[in-house]
């Protein structure tokens, strides 16, 4: 039997429509039995009742109730306590065809696979949603390749599988049980040497998606944190004279910026001398943060060092032309002084990014990464 979990929290507008759509796939369509468990966590609204009543109405419907809010925490409450042989879940809003269930649980069935997962970037996957969440997402699972050195594309997707056996064993590992559960469950399975098969999928964006996009960015941020600084053994992190140094470094390459682009600014566009000051600052900032901030000396990985301080170059550069672009539309008779201030404090922002990239790249690659830890 294949458990489809549907994590809800406050959902009375939808959970009735996308229980009835799915238990509708199921029985005519999808060949294997199945059964659908609400996983509501700490609604407050009818959802637990609607759902009750779902469960009472239709067959093969199972409500479970958790008195704490949070969608991984939902999950592995349902997982956990389900006896069937595959589990999987979705999200409510069905923004994921129901088409790719049976795709996506079939390499399961088969044991080709232990975790099977969608991906909407994937090659052929067909998404539709906003600009602003494409890029967050790209950003997001760019930064994991470089961080966590994962080999999936898709983190977050809200479709997924896998055996059960292996998610009694995987669960108990995964520390998140919020928006960061799925990430970290599948760098768990990958670090375990289990297959993931990566499924291209058909997606909709829900436009009415209440995701605290910043709140989920920091939790994010920092469970990529956790993972990258607690997989390696050799050595213990620096962490506190590390953030020190950088910051020094930091402060230094920021006043430098400053300067460079208060000088080009007299011949040059706003864009044009930013892009100038900032290529010209990271470079440095690399280099400074080489030997300064972590301590390495020689060419030995140059050239993948400054690719780190590449990826960083570009996150910086992608804020400070929207903020420039913000201030051609809404301010477009901003001051010098204006101008300076705005792109410096924006640049601060990619900091963090910065700080991440550099010291995995810079730190942990050389301290003798085991096999069993990647």
């Amino acid at each position: 039997m294949i458990d489809i979990v549907v994590p809800v929290h406050n959902e009375e507008r939808d959970v009735a429509r996308s229980v009835h759509r799915l238990h509708a796939y199921l029985a005519e369509e999808f060949p294997f039995s199945a059964r659908i468990t609400v996983a509501d966590n700490a609604s407050t609204d009818d959802t637990l009742a609607i759902a009750s009543r779902l469960a009472a109405e239709l067959p093969c419907v199972r409500v479970l109730h958790l008195n704490e809010k949070g969608r991984g925490r939902a999950l592995a409450a349902a997982w956990l306590t389900s006896e069937a042989q595959v589990v999987a879940y979705m999200d409510v809003d069905l923004s994921t065809d129901l088409s790719a269930l049976l795709p996506l649980v079939a390499p399961i069935v088969s044991g080709h696979s232990e975790v099977s997962i969608g991906s909407r970037l994937a090659a052929t996957a067909r998404v539709n949603r906003g600009p602003k969440r494409e890029l967050i997402s790209r950003a997001y699972n760019l930064l994991l390749k470089l961080a966590l050195r994962v080999r999936f594309k898709d983190a977050q997707c809200g479709f997924k599988a896998l055996r059960a056996d292996v998610a009694q064993t995987l669960l108990p590992e995964v520390v998140n049980r919020n928006w960061f559960f799925d990430t970290e469950l599948l760098v768990r399975a990958q670090r375990a040497g289990l297959r993931i098969h990566e499924l291209p999928v058909d997606w909709t964006d829900d436009p009415d998606s209440r995701v605290d996009i910043v709140a989920t960015a920091i939790e994010d941020l920092r469970g990529v944190w956790r993972l990258a600084t607690g997989r390696f053994r050799s050595a213990p992190p620096r962490l506190p004279g590390q953030l020190l140094r950088f910051a020094m470094v930091g402060l230094a390459s920021t006043l430098v910026y400053g300067a460079l682009f208060w000088a080009l600014r007299n011949s040059l566009p706003p864009a044009s001398s930013n892009a100038v000051a900032l290529a010209a600052t990271a470079i440095a900032n690399t280099a400074a943060n080489r030997r300064v901030t972590f301590g390495v000396r020689g060419p030995e990985r140059l050239l993948r060092d400054h690719a780190g301080g590449l990826v960083a170059f570009g996150i910086a550069f992608l804020l400070t032309n929207v903020a420039i672009l913000a201030m051609a539309t809404f301010a477009p008779g901003a001051s010098r002084g204006v101008e300076i201030a705005i792109l410096t404090a924006v640049n601060a922002v990619a900091t963090g990014a910065r700080f991440i990239i550099l010291r995995t790249l810079l730190f942990h690659m050389r301290s003798g990464i085991a096999e069993s830890d990647l």
